[in-house]
């Protein structure tokens, strides 16, 4: 497949509606993408399960085809991939499938959980649940960069430790966790290690095998496929991860995760998933060209702005920064034409700061002057100069 330059939805979106500068939350769906999903809801609307006739059999072949696709791009095999609901349900069945795998093998042994105080909210909140459960969980602190460091790691691990879980690519400051070392430390522990790589597939390098991960999540919405469908992926051997099913039913998914498969969705999922893997050099590459010239322009117009997370190692589509004594909430009626992230939000009548940026020790003025802004494949550098302009009016005014 060539590397498409048409807008998702035309040729104007962001001519008409703004810049969008929140990738990180979604992407738009590739129009390569969406053309192989298109049929699927039409001619070859049958149902996987259905062994009976041809309908059921093109269903069946197609969904096999996209778990190939998505096999092939983190470097595992197919059978290993198990189609979700998204990187939230995945993360969900990880925590609870093994608590209730271990409880099951052992009633009374005691269970011990570790993974930071900077997850995304699928795993704070499972993890919270966890303990109401009665697993001890550990939330490591990370270093100024957002970052786990191997040697608390090593110094939280108790004699019942079954599962470490860390992000990869921190969602809203896109520092990198050191996965692989940690994945060595786990395997040398007999300790699982799951890691949620929704912000990490599709811009940095990811195979699941040689790293040595055993549990991985991710979602299709954020490497431009459509919204509704992920992966969980479960290492099959050295060690083979058992966890029982978070969803009971026919049978789908080897008996894993029931319900009638989308189709559609995990046919546009695994081209989103080939198409990633095919353009991922260049694409990273733009990404990163894109990032760091962003940050310039935000630097020469914004003096005094701050940039949240590793200024290095970080998402080649990530920039996190902190604006010089600015509340978002200050700015966003002069910012509509800019889609971006804040670092708080007024939610039932309460302020809610990140819990991320507090991690990093920012105070919670700070974090009310933080914006996440997040590129990708359809951005270009003019709409970089004119968001750092926009950006630099509103601040003025």
């Amino acid at each position: 497949m060539e590397t498409s330059t048409e807008r998702p939805m035309g040729k104007t979106l962001q001519q008409d509606t703004g810049i969008y500068l929140d990738y990180n939350a979604t992407t738009p769906v590739d129009p390569r993408v969406y053309s192989t999903m298109e049929p699927y809801f039409k001619e070859f609307f049958g149902n996987p399960a259905s062994a009976g006739h041809h309908w059921g059999w093109i269903a069946e072949n197609a969904v096999a085809k996209a778990r190939t696709q998505v096999a092939s791009f983190i470097g595992c095999k197919s059978m290993e991939v198990t189609f979700t609901g998204g990187a939230t349900e995945s993360n969900n069945w990880v925590i609870f499938g093994l608590i209730s795998k271990l409880r099951e093998e052992n009633p009374e042994a005691p269970i011990h959980f570790i993974t930071s105080n900077i997850e995304h909210s699928s795993i704070m909140k499972g993890m919270a649940a966890a303990q109401k459960m009665g697993v001890e969980v550990d939330f490591l602190p990370v270093n100024k960069f957002g970052v786990v460091e191997l040697e608390a790691v090593k110094a939280a691990i108790k004699p019942h430790t079954k599962l470490m879980s860390f992000i990869w690519v921190n969602n809203e400051i896109g520092s990198i966790n050191p996965i692989p070392e940690i994945a060595a430390l786990c395997k040398e522990k007999q300790i699982y290690l799951h890691t949620d790589a929704t912000q990490a597939v599709g811009k940095i390098p990811v195979n699941v095998t040689e790293m040595g991960i055993d549990l991985m999540s991710f979602s299709g919405h954020k490497i431009y496929g459509p919204k509704g469908v992920g992966a969980l992926y479960i290492r099959g051997k050295d060690p083979k991860v058992q966890l029982n099913p978070l969803i009971y039913g026919g049978g789908q998914e080897r008996g894993l995760r029931s319900g009638t498969v989308n189709v559609p969705a995990v046919v546009g999922f695994g081209t989103a998933c080939e198409l990633c893997q095919q353009n991922f050099t260049a694409e990273v590459q733009h990404m990163k060209d894109l990032r760091d010239f962003l940050w310039s322009e935000l630097q020469q117009n914004i003096p005094g702005v701050k940039l949240n997370g590793h200024p290095t190692d970080r998402s080649p589509a990530n920039l996190n920064i902190t604006l010089p004594g600015i509340k978002t909430e200050q700015i966003l009626p002069r910012l509509q034409k800019l889609g971006v992230s804040t670092g708080s939000a007024c939610g039932t009548g309460a302020m809610v700061v990140s819990h991320v940026l507090k991690g990093l020790g920012l105070s919670t003025e700070e974090v009310q002057c933080s914006l996440r802004l997040s590129l990708g494949r359809w951005t270009t550098q003019d709409e970089l100069s004119r968001a750092a302009q926009i950006l630099k009016q509103a601040i003025q005014k």
